[in-house]
């Protein structure tokens, strides 16, 4: 019930507008965020054919494209974004970019629709456009405030086209995600699915082992499936500045020695952690859950891209200004092509093959290191391992 209150949230809190159908057209689901945009209450929308959302002609040809497609196959516009027109209730009509993916869940066949309203967008475009012809009369007219045009229009250009970044970024995001997100979360539910169909035949059978075996697998996939979902609260919280450091002065090496001890248990067979103490000042003031954060997540990376029979070393050092962490592991290393992009929400190494992740990990530490005003880097060879290393200040 928690995991669910928690998706329920993130689809309600979603900046961009969320609306699901039946394989028939009808409106099965929509969030605040696409209510707001076609100014309808849920309930006016639940229940009816998405085309009273469109203006003519998409209207009357929406279903045909729905049939053409479940009966060849052909998409018309999944799995493509594409610039598309919405009408309002009071009538009007607004530009918006959609998104729409497929999902087979269970024997049935939803539509997602996700829609990123482009009113501002266009109107700067109509902006440039306008100061674009504006221009060419001043030009005829050689006005002496040609150069005051310019400048406009430069800025307006500037604008735009800074605008037209971050819709690319914001998209580049959005595939990232619902990549991650049909794949990390698809397999722990179809786990816990297999295994409640498999229990329900074991228990008519009288088969106790097989269903303790399958109960254990069961909750393998929630402790999976939650620590993606608090992948994503995290990330929320950073993203939306809810974090505040919580400074309190603790011994270093002690506290490394309790992180490593919780971390061997996910160890491989025969892997090793290795702290080295450092051998002049241990106590430190630094935010402890932050810092725990960080290094937990780095330690595991490190045991999760390594082979069985390898050594991860942790060591630190101390001076009056600094305090430096490192994690060296023997693992599979980051392709050198993908280092620019390692700390970015989503991203994920092209080798890391069918390893599970999401993609946030090093992107929340990143941010926790700098809240915390320090630094976070790595050297790293494909095939030799990885050094990542964190500095921070040292307040006294």
């Amino acid at each position: 019930m928690k995991n669910q209150a928690l998706l329920n949230a993130i689809i309600d809190n979603a900046i961009d507008g969320i609306i699901t159908i039946n394989e028939k057209g009808i409106v099965e689901s929509i969030n605040p965020s696409a209510c707001r945009l076609f100014l309808y209450a849920p309930e006016e929308v639940i229940g009816k054919n998405i085309s009273f959302l469109m203006p003519s002609p998409d209207r009357e040809k929406h279903d045909l494209y729905l049939e053409n497609y479940k009966s060849s196959g052909i998409p018309h516009i999944i799995g493509h974004d594409r610039d598309v027109l919405g009408r309002k209730k009071d009538g009007n009509i607004f530009p918006f970019r959609l998104g729409v993916s497929e999902v087979k869940f269970e024997g049935e066949r939803i539509f997602a629709g996700f829609i990123h309203d482009m009113s501002h967008q266009k109107e700067a475009e109509n902006r440039l456009m306008q100061y674009t012809q504006h221009l060419e009369e001043l030009v005829k007219d050689r006005t002496a405030t040609l150069n005051e045009t310019i400048e406009a229009l430069t800025l307006t250009k500037e604008e735009v086209s800074n605008t037209l970044e971050k819709e690319k970024e914001l998209h580049k995001i959005k595939s990232r995600l619902l990549s991650m997100a049909s794949h990390e979360l698809r397999t722990p539910l179809s786990t816990i699915q297999l295994s409640s169909s498999l229990i329900q035949r074991y228990i008519e059978s009288g088969n106790n082992l097989k269903i303790e075996t399958h109960l254990i697998k069961i909750k393998n996939a929630i402790v999976n499936l939650t620590g993606i979902l608090d992948d994503f609260l995290i990330l929320e919280k950073t993203e939306s500045n809810k974090i505040t450091l919580q400074i309190s002065c603790f011994d270093l090496q002690d506290f490394l020695k309790e992180i490593i001890a919780e971390l061997k248990l996910l160890t491989k067979k025969k892997q090793k952690i290795k702290s080295i103490p450092n051998n002049g000042a241990t106590l430190v003031n630094l935010d402890k859950n932050l810092l725990k954060n960080c290094i937990v997540n780095l330690v595991s990376n490190a045991i999760k891209y390594s082979g069985e029979e390898t050594e991860i070393e942790l060591f630190t050092s101390i001076n009056a200004s600094t305090i430096t962490i490192n994690i060296k592991d023997n693992g599979i290393g980051i392709p050198e092509e993908d280092h620019e992009h390692l700390f970015e929400a989503f991203f994920r190494a092209h080798n890391t093959g069918n390893i599970p992740g999401t993609g946030l990990g090093l992107h929340i530490v990143s941010r926790y290191v700098s809240l915390m005003n320090g630094s976070i880097s790595f050297k790293s060879a494909v095939n030799k391992g990885t050094l990542f290393t964190i500095e921070l200040p040292r307040y006294d």
